[in-house]
């Protein structure tokens, strides 16, 4: 039992991990934030379909994220709630790994445009926002998360993770 919980919480770490990473690397080519965002490190959000571990894994790593590349605290709060919402509902939807992406492009096309709008005064308007928002999402989430997806499933080590 003890060395279930010490894998998950690792795991989890770990996604958390690679979430900063990936967030700061596309904050450097101004990918990370603003009504476009193309966030390499939303493809992670496909995780937990592998593994409960992720979900807490992917809210702590956007809070890290959003923290390090200076957003304001209620786009630390909000976005990252947006993120643990998504990633509940990909975990609800772990049997069905086709429609798996669609709960985080759901979930950060109804919060990210009010952030931008209330917190960051973008002027442009909601449904403006909502649709770039979510053009980015699907790259990120639906795109790059299916092609990560595709990768890691047959992989005897992710397939014992659940």
């Amino acid at each position: 039992m003890n060395n279930i919980k010490t894998k998950q919480l690792v795991t989890g770490g770990m996604i958390a991990a690679i979430y900063v990473v990936l967030t700061v690397l596309a904050a450097q080519f101004n990918l990370a934030s603003g009504a476009i965002q193309v966030r390499f490190s939303e493809a992670l959000t496909i995780l937990p379909v592998f593994t409960v571990a992720a979900v807490p894994g992917l809210a702590i790593g956007c809070v890290l994220a959003n923290l390090l590349t200076g957003c304001a605290v209620w786009d630390v709060v909000f976005g990252s709630v947006a993120t643990l919402i998504g990633a509940i509902g990909t975990r609800l939807l772990k049997n069905k790994p086709l429609l798996a992406w669609i709960p985080p492009v759901l979930s950060n096309m109804a919060i990210i445009p009010i952030i931008l709008i209330k917190v960051y005064a973008v002027p442009d308007a909601w449904w403006f926002l909502v649709l770039t928002v979510g053009a980015g999402e699907v790259l990120s989430c639906g795109v790059l998360g299916l092609l990560l997806w595709r990768s890691l499933k047959n992989i005897p080590a992710v397939k014992e993770m659940k």
